[in-house]
């Protein structure tokens, strides 16, 4: 059964839709539900189940179409404009990946301190001449120096000049090393009359003079 009937014509006898006022052939006004329409059909409640049945259609069609996901498209969290970080673990703050912090570089292992020379020998002199002992009146003064063997080896070592006896003789470093180091020479001066002995010292290596004071 069709869900709006067709009505026929009081006048020409011809069938057209219910729907209609007025006969489409031959112009005359529809009186009541026609000549032959059923008498059980409602037209009216027909046309509002189809009505009905074409809103359920547009609803369930809307809903397909809001819930159904874009292919391609991931769903994206809100954004508050502060990520946390990217893919590789970088922190990210408003879209900038900040430079890393340099490693600072260690400063350079000094190269290790060589050893001193060893000496060998430490000789007296007096006026470039080696010497074993002297004998002076009292109140001079005698300038000394030392050789050393090997030469470069005095700037490491400290040097001494020690008295056995201050009431005969007094020694006093005086001259330098190249490198600033006092006591490459001395001056010894005869104060009292006796025999003493000057001991002079270069590291490990010790030499002695006998020094005579007189009259």
């Amino acid at each position: 059964m069709a869900i709006i009937e067709e009505i026929k014509c009081s006048r020409c006898d011809r069938k057209y839709s219910g729907v209609r006022s007025r006969c489409p052939f031959c112009g005359a006004r529809r009186i009541g539900r026609g000549k032959y329409s059923e008498s059980s059909d409602n037209a009216k409640g027909k046309m509002l189940i189809s009505v009905l049945i074409m809103g359920v259609f547009v609803v369930a069609a809307a809903v397909l179409l809001f819930s159904t996901e874009v292919p391609g498209e991931a769903a994206e969290a809100p954004s508050n404009g502060l990520s946390l970080g990217d893919e590789d673990g970088n922190v990210i703050l408003d879209g900038l990946t900040p430079e890393p912090t340099p490693t600072p570089t260690p400063p350079p292992t000094p190269p290790p301190t060589p050893p001193p020379i060893p000496i060998s020998s430490v000789v007296v002199t007096f006026a470039g001449s080696p010497i074993e002992e002297f004998t002076e009146p009292v109140g001079r003064d005698i300038g000394l120096q030392i050789r050393v063997e090997p030469p470069g080896a005095v700037s490491d070592y400290d040097i001494t000049w020690e008295s056995s006896n201050e009431d005969v003789f007094l020694v006093t470093p005086e001259f330098l090393t190249p490198d600033g180091q006092r006591g490459m020479g001395a001056t010894v001066t005869i104060v009292g009359v006796g025999t003493e002995e000057l001991t002079v010292t270069v590291g490990d290596v010790s030499t002695t003079v006998v020094v005579r004071g007189r009259r």
